[in-house]
């Protein structure tokens, strides 16, 4: 499994933080849909997975006080995977809007 992970260029350890970051944020929302109980975790675990390193090195490029340790990056990928639902739900309402022919917000 590691080496499907390396191929695709993914740390499994950002995964599973990212992952656990979507698990946090399905089970802290009020209301409970069975569609985002599974698309959350899935979504955090993808954009920790593909945004982590980007949002570490630009972290680290604004001298934001990064340490060099692997915990800062899982922690990054945590908080993109708690984040990630939220992103996902924002986009694909403006993509509903758009289509609706809606004014977003």
């Amino acid at each position: 499994m590691q080496d499907f992970f390396d191929i695709l260029g993914i740390k499994a350890s950002v995964l599973a933080a990212g992952l656990f970051g979507g698990v946090l944020r399905a089970l802290s929302h009020r209301h409970y849909k069975l569609r985002e109980m599974f698309a959350s975790p899935v979504c955090g675990a993808i954009a920790a997975a593909y945004l982590t390193m980007p949002t570490v090195y630009y972290l680290r490029s604004i001298n934001w006080p990064l340490p060099d340790d692997p915990a800062a990056t899982h922690a990054t990928a945590f908080l993109i995977g708690v984040c990630a639902m939220w992103i996902s739900d924002i986009a694909f309402d403006v993509v509903i809007r758009r289509f609706k022919g809606m004014p977003p917000g």
